[in-house]
Formats: structure tokens, sequence, C-alpha cells
């Protein structure tokens, strides 16, 4: 089978299973979205909600957090891991939305790149989830899965997921697509433990024999 034909044979297939599937980090403005997906590395979804609840209780916009003095908001983020840098880049961020973008979130994928803390991976949330352009999030559960798919063959970094994933899935589909890998990735498709074959809606075409690139 070739690629692209088995990944529109996925991504219908994880339609069904998870026809709702978004994003699990919560937020109701663009800025927010910011914070969380930085204060998410290396760090669960679940846990950064509960933290950014009590991050904007004492800081309740963008120009707060811009305002705001490093080690505060280290404090309050530290649980998620790496405090120190996660709230430098954060204050910087805010900082650099006030300063050269009137308050806004950038919404060119170029210009949230250069927003501090802020890389492919995020950039790509951003503009499928905020602004609803193509975008493909290449997260831990994405590389695992679309390797373990035959979607792609033995690649893992980032970026060189991403461009090949960008070959095959067709552009309206890939914010969708990766955030049901997400939830297939933590209900079945799973890191630590063994994988559940048998429940899994993929497993007659989950295999790398046969596929082909084009």
């Amino acid at each position: 089978m070739k690629k692209k034909d088995l990944a529109l044979q996925i991504i219908e297939r994880l339609k069904e299973a998870y026809p709702d599937a978004g994003c699990s980090l919560e937020y109701n403005e663009a800025w927010k979205l910011l914070v969380s997906v930085r204060l998410a590395a290396q760090c669960t979804d679940a846990r950064v909600n509960v933290v950014v609840e009590k991050l904007y209780e004492k800081f309740p916009d963008a120009q707060a957090l811009a305002d705001a003095p490093e080690e505060e908001v280290e404090k309050i983020v530290r649980p998620c891991g790496l405090g120190k840098s996660k709230a430098r880049d954060i204050c910087a961020c805010m900082r650099m939305l006030r300063d050269e973008y009137g308050g806004r979130v950038p919404d060119t994928f170029e210009e949230l790149l250069k927003l501090p803390g802020v890389g492919r991976k995020s950039a790509n949330l951003i503009m499928g989830d905020v602004f609803g352009q193509p975008a493909i999030v290449t997260d831990t559960h994405c590389i695992r899965l679309v390797n373990r798919m035959g979607l792609v063959d033995g690649v893992k970094e980032p970026k060189k997921v991403e461009m090949a994933l960008w070959k095959i899935i067709p552009p309206e589909e890939g914010s969708d697509f990766c955030h049901r890998l997400v939830y297939h990735g933590r209900a079945v498709c799973t890191a630590r433990t063994k994988p559940d074959c048998s429940e899994c809606c993929l497993n007659d075409i989950c295999a790398k024999k046969g596929v082909t690139e084009k």
C-alpha cells in the first residue's frame, strides 16, 4: 500500500474512533495557548491545565505577565518542571507580544517562530488551533505512532517527521489528525506499556510491510 493511501485510511478510521478530538490544553485566548504549550514541554497537559489556573489568578492577562517578575512566575509554574527557563520564556514572549505586536498573537508561522520559547511544534499548534490553518504538530505521540504505523520509516527528528507527513497528509486534515494521534497514543498505542493492538482500530493496516513512498 502506498503511504498516501495508508494515511487516508488511518485518517478516516481515527475520525470514527475520536470524532471530537481536539487540543487537550485548556485556553480561551490565543496568548494563553502560547503559555500552556511552553509549559507542556516535558509535562502532562493535565498538570499544565491546573497550574495555569493559579498563574492567571495572579497574572490575569498578557500585559500582567509581561510586567511580572520572572521569579514570581517561576514559583507558580515550577510544578511543570524547568520552571526557570519556562518562566523566562513566557515573560519574554508576553513582552514581545506587547512591544512588537500590539498585544496580539501573530498569525504567520514565521512570526510565531520569532517568539521566545516557540518552536515548530508550538507554532504549528497555534496556526492550526487558533487560526485554522494547515498544521502538523509533531509531538511525542505523533512521532511514535507514525513510525509504528509505517507513515515514516525510523524517523525520530520532529522536523523531519513533519516534512515527511506534509507530503502524505492532506493539509486540511493535519491539525485534527495530530490531535487524534494524541488521543490514540494515550488510550491504545501507548509508550510506557505494550500497545493494545487487539483493541486498535488500525490493527489490520498498521504495518510497514509493503508501504511505498508515493
